[in-house]
């Protein structure tokens, strides 16, 4: 009789369990679906032909699979010149140009300011990073004019000034983060390598760094994943094509009274290999950055 009881049981947790796990599958099916649907119909109209894609009943089977728009991707020249740069290549490297300096230098000052908050003992430290987490409160929106206007009085409009300089800085939202990290790393390293004769700056360099290298990579992964997609920022302070970033490349390919479609398509599937295949080469540290944080090591 127990044991007709204790099988009933049993049966009855797995169905549970079944019935539990096919829901939450489903709903990730299906919220994959909703994620993947947009983005098939972008891969799927970047091989179609510019008359075919301009039809407004969408077929997910193109009558012609053409590559004619991946060629204008990579061969097209805003310009007059024989040995002009695409505008997608330049477009990439002036991204590179502005996003790789701020992000590393940003990272390392972002670091620094976090080692400070959670190791280091000084007077308002906690009024200070109170009012730093203050400062992710406000809308950016509401700073855009009177940085232009600074900018503009410092004449970096038309340069990619305001686009690096600030962000070397560091952001409130990267020390957070790295305060969290570092607080979980025991005060006993700490002192031992303040009893070896180690200075603060040879402790973060020595000790603190190697240990966050996860989250190093995982916010170093945020951060320029942030600045590669950016188009306001850019479209805000470039007005020289040659300075254009490679989202405002893809306008190059946007005519006055015309767009052409599929090459627009084909512009965004190119633009976003770079940044899945940095996902895809960091994901172990970029996981292991986010999962560790605040947890003791």
């Amino acid at each position: 009789m127990i044991n007709d009881v204790l099988t009933n049981k049993n049966k009855s947790a797995r169905t549970s369990k079944a019935i539990s796990n096919f829901c939450i599958y489903l709903v990730l099916v299906l919220f994959a679906i909703w994620i993947l649907a947009p983005f098939s119909m972008v891969v799927i109209t970047s091989f179609k032909t510019r008359k075919e894609a301009s039809d407004p009943e969408f077929k997910f089977f193109p009558e012609k699979w053409s590559f004619e728009a991946y060629k204008d991707v990579f061969t097209y020249v805003a310009g007059v010149e024989e040995n002009e740069i695409p505008v997608m290549l330049r477009g990439f490297i002036n991204t590179l140009i502005i996003v790789l300096p701020p992000t590393i230098i940003g990272l390392f000052m972002s670091a620094m300011s976090a080692y400070a908050f959670a190791k280091l003992r000084f007077k308002g430290k906690n009024w200070l990073f109170s009012l730093l987490l203050l400062t992710m409160m406000i809308p950016g929106t509401i700073m855009l004019t009177p940085s232009y206007m600074i900018y503009d009085m410092l004449g970096w409009v038309d340069t990619p000034l305001p686009l690096m300089i600030p962000g070397m800085f560091g952001s409130a939202t990267c020390v957070f983060f790295m305060r969290q990290f570092y607080s979980g790393i025991p005060d006993s390293l700490i002192e031992a390598a303040k009893l070896d004769g180690m200075g603060y700056f040879k402790i973060f360099w020595k000790i603190m760094v190697p240990l966050s290298v996860p989250a190093l990579f995982a916010q170093g992964i945020l951060g320029f994943i942030g600045g590669y997609n950016d188009y306001f920022g850019p479209y805000l302070y470039l007005h020289d094509p040659e300075w254009y970033t490679l989202q405002l490349a893809l306008t190059s390919f946007s005519g006055t009274y015309s767009i052409n479609i599929p090459t627009v398509m084909a512009g965004a599937i190119v633009a976003i290999i770079p940044a899945l295949a940095i996902y895809v080469v960091a994901q172990k540290y970029f996981i292991e950055g986010i999962a560790t944080s605040g947890m003791k090591l």
